[in-house]
């Protein structure tokens, strides 16, 4: 009706390339909450959009995990969400080829000029604690991954942004060596259809 109301937002990037005035955004309506509906998807281009909602971004995972569409992972399932892992809750505990792994996923939706979906968009400490503690797991002989989703359009190849959080970059080569697996998946939402969809289940990750 044209009327502007406060929308909630999950997502704890800045995200200043959508919170722009004009920009079709969608939204999903909430009840009992302190606002009326939450942002989920900013429109890129022709009604095709970033979903920002990381809850969202994180059920979609789950659900290409369970029906086995993301084939790196072999065979896979979620045994915990939300483990502690030394000072921090790690996302998911998993079963990976009878192998347990502790296993990080993270909101990449920050695009560059050459389609490049990146991660972090600013600073992040906390972002650097869960790299840290996947390392130190992993250097105890432990079996680490960690996930980008990169949920928007157009997207090529993931790589860490260091004008975001520099330290971010060089955990990130820290944790390549020393043996966790990087991998980032790339995702959207079609305005058009209202649906969401998984438009590769691997995608490059490019540190350097």
């Amino acid at each position: 009706d044209g009327s502007l109301t406060i929308a909630y937002i999950n997502n704890t990037g800045r995200l200043l390339e959508f919170m722009v005035r004009g920009r079709k955004a969608y939204c999903l309506k909430t009840y009992g909450g302190k606002t009326r509906c939450r942002l989920f998807a900013v429109d890129i281009e022709d009604n095709m959009a970033a979903i920002i909602d990381t809850k969202i971004q994180m059920r979609l995972f789950e659900n290409a995990v369970n029906k086995g569409l993301i084939y790196w992972l072999g065979k896979c399932r979620i045994v915990k969400r939300n483990c502690r892992v030394g000072r921090s809750l790690i996302d998911y505990l998993v079963e990976q080829n009878g192998r347990l792994a502790y296993l990080e996923v993270k909101s990449a939706v920050l695009r560059d000029d050459k389609g490049y979906a990146m991660y972090p968009d600013c600073p992040t400490l906390r972002g650097r604690r869960h790299v840290m503690e996947i390392i130190e797991y992993v250097e105890k002989g432990g079996l680490g991954i960690i996930v980008f989703i990169a949920a928007l359009p157009y997207v090529n190849a993931f790589k860490p942004n260091p004008v975001g959080d520099a330290e971010i970059s060089k955990l990130l080569l820290k944790a390549y060596e020393a043996g966790c697996i990087l991998k980032a998946i790339s995702m959207h939402y079609d305005g058009y259809s209202s649906s969401f969809y998984l438009d590769s289940p691997d995608i490059p990750v490019l540190l350097q």
